[in-house]
Formats: structure tokens, C-alpha cells, sequence
């Protein structure tokens, strides 16, 4: 990729939008891009945080793994979204797993660079509390669905934010993961998650076909996301 497009690219990230010319040349000259087929790690739970990802395009899982093999998804990030950044901003080994989930690339940028870079420019300091800000809400309604709310709840909420992100219009979505993963995303199993589709559907919430799903009932889905009940 020419710096330029680079720059550009990095420019329309969450993490570095609204940086000068000048701070991005810097990181564009300091890091490096990355292009990984499916399923490749990017690190491993434990490994030194030497620095962090950039999703330019494709899709990526964070996961932890259970000591019986089981792997509960603790993210899905997309385009605009770094990957590894809190471990490198705290100093810490990563505290779980990274694979991407579709072709990707990526900008990798070691954490000296960044360090140096913050110290010069308090807008990407700013830049990086507002995204960690974000991922913290993120996270504790995460956890909140998960410890407060059943299945069909987190389910609903998931659709219904989903739906808002992609301009909240009418027609169909298309799930950015398997249902295997949406289940251990939604903290339940596949087997669990296909029945509660079912009596969606049959409900008239929604219609789907494999992963693409058609809201019917956007308000009623809303109320279940709610109150965590279906009529």
C-alpha cells in the first residue's frame, strides 16, 4: 500500500481520525501493514504486548480459551478498530487471543512508536482514552446482558444494535459471524441460540435464512431486548 493511501486509511480509523498529515506520516513510516488469509493468530494470551493492530478492512475475534477447550468470544472488531491497544497502553501481556475471522488487513504499530508519539501530540493521548472509554461501555453491557438479561434478551439487543449500526433502515442483515460464534459471543450454545431464532421467527419477529436475518417487528424486537420476554 502507497503511504499515501495509507494515511488515508488510517486517517478514517476510530483510534487516529482527525490526526494531522504529520502525526500520520510518522505512523505510517513507523508500522507496517499486514494482509492475513482466514483464521490466522494474530497473538496469543500470555505473549508481550509489543504493540497493536489496526483493522483496515475484515473482520476480527477476541477470545479466551477454557482449559477444556472451549473458547468464549469476548469481541468482534471490524474496520476502524484497533486490536491489542489496552495491554500496550497498560504495559501488560495480552490477556487473551486474536484470530482473524475473514481476509484482512491490518496496520501494525509497535508500542515504542506509540508511546513517543503520545508524548508529542496530546490529541492522539485524547484519541486513545475516547476509544478505551468506548470499549469499557462496551464491555460492561456486554456484561450486563450476560449476568442480568436470558438469551432471548441478548439476543434482541444484539439484532436491534445491530440494526442501528447499519442505518436502522428497513431490509435484511447479514450477521458478521457464524452462529457458532454469535452463541459464544451471547455467552449460550449454538443449540440454544438455533431454538430461540425459531420461536422468533415464529413469533414474527424476524425471518431467517442462514445468516442473513429480516427484521419483521424492529419495535417488538426492541421490547424483548428490553424486557426480555416474547409475546
Amino acid at each position: 500500500m502507497k503511504k499515501a493511501d495509507l494515511e488515508k486509511a488510517l486517517y478514517q480509523t476510530d483510534l487516529f481520525a482527525g490526526l494531522d498529515s504529520l502525526v500520520l506520516g510518522i505512523l505510517a513510516d513507523n508500522g507496517y501493514t499486514r494482509e492475513c488469509s482466514r483464521g490466522e493468530i494474530l497473538f496469543q494470551e500470555g505473549e508481550r504486548a509489543e504493540g497493536f493492530f489496526v483493522v483496515l478492512s475484515g473482520k476480527v475475534r477476541v477470545f479466551k480459551s477454557t482449559p477444556d477447550g472451549k473458547e468464549k468470544i469476548l469481541h468482534i472488531l471490524g474496520a476502524g478498530e484497533p486490536v491489542g491497544e489496552v495491554p500496550v497502553f497498560a504495559g501488560i501481556p495480552y490477556p487473551a487471543n486474536a484470530q482473524t475471522l475473514e481476509p484482512c488487513l491490518l496496520f501494525f504499530l509497535p508500542g515504542k512508536v506509540f508511546s513517543a508519539q503520545i508524548g508529542m501530540f496530546p490529541k492522539l493521548a485524547m484519541s486513545m482514552l475516547a476509544v478505551l472509554s468506548r470499549r469499557l461501555r462496551l464491555f460492561t453491557t456486554q456484561i450486563e446482558h450476560l449476568t442480568l438479561k436470558e438469551v432471548p434478551a441478548r439476543l434482541a439487543a444484539y439484532l436491534h444494535t445491530l440494526r442501528e449500526e447499519s442505518g436502522g433502515g428497513e431490509g435484511s442483515l447479514v450477521l458478521p459471524v457464524s452462529k457458532a460464534q454469535l452463541a459464544s459471543l451471547l455467552g449460550t450454545s449454538p443449540e440454544t441460540l438455533s431454538r430461540i431464532l425459531g420461536r422468533m421467527t415464529a413469533a414474527g419477529y424476524l425471518v431467517v435464512t442462514g445468516n442473513r436475518i429480516e427484521i419483521c417487528d424492529p419495535e417488538g424486537l426492541a421490547l424483548v431486548a428490553e424486557e426480555g420476554r416474547m409475546e
